[in-house]
């Protein structure tokens, strides 16, 4: 198993993966992209406060409304456009898309999806989680081989920055036609809009 987030989003990646085994099974954890978009900010926000805001870096021309698609953090979730280049190479049916937010709201569930796509017995049940209200994620009730719980590093569940509203909307909408055709070609609607 290995597990590198930029691989779905690193345009050679599909091609080295197909070389090195045509029978791979992938799994590809996605969430709202808007959300993922400022959870990104977040995250270089806590190593680099200097930075502009958010806003400012959503835009190329804040006016117009037109979107900044060079700023990786927007251009990471246009799911679709990344996902068109794994289908050049791999089936549809070796590609398990699971949902960040159910990971959140119901990880044994998303994991039983997961422990079936890999052929696995169910073993991982609600019985192993527990919901952390400070970082707002549930976490594994002990860890394998410890007696004490595991959760999420302290890069994750920080606290996001106010975003303009009308900068989430439009957003919102720039992404609309991206996540249709990702519904399309996942054949799961994730409910992001």
């Amino acid at each position: 198993m290995e597990k590198t987030p930029s691989y779905f989003v690193t345009r050679e990646a599909p091609a080295r993966i197909s070389a090195m085994s045509k029978d791979t099974k992938l799994i590809v954890v996605v969430r709202d992209p808007v959300t993922r978009a400022i959870s990104d900010y977040t995250q270089t926000l806590s190593k680099r406060p200097d930075i502009p805001t958010f806003e400012s870096l959503t835009f190329k021309n804040r006016s117009t409304g037109l979107i900044d698609t060079s700023w990786s953090a927007i251009q990471i979730g246009i799911y679709a456009k990344h996902l068109e280049h794994w289908l050049r190479h791999f089936p549809i049916g070796q590609m398990l898309f699971v949902s960040g937010e159910r990971l959140i709201s119901d990880p044994a569930g998303e994991l039983g999806r997961v422990q079936d796509f890999l052929g696995l017995k169910r073993i991982i049940t609600d019985k192993h989680f527990y919901f952390n209200k400070t970082k707002g994620f549930p976490c594994l009730k002990k860890a394998e081989g410890s007696s004490k719980p595991h959760c999420l590093g302290k890069t994750k569940g920080r606290t996001h920055p106010e975003i303009d509203r009308e900068v989430v909307q439009r957003l919102r909408e720039f992404y609309r036609p991206f996540n249709l055709k990702f519904y399309q070609m996942t054949g799961h609607d994730f409910g992001w809009d």
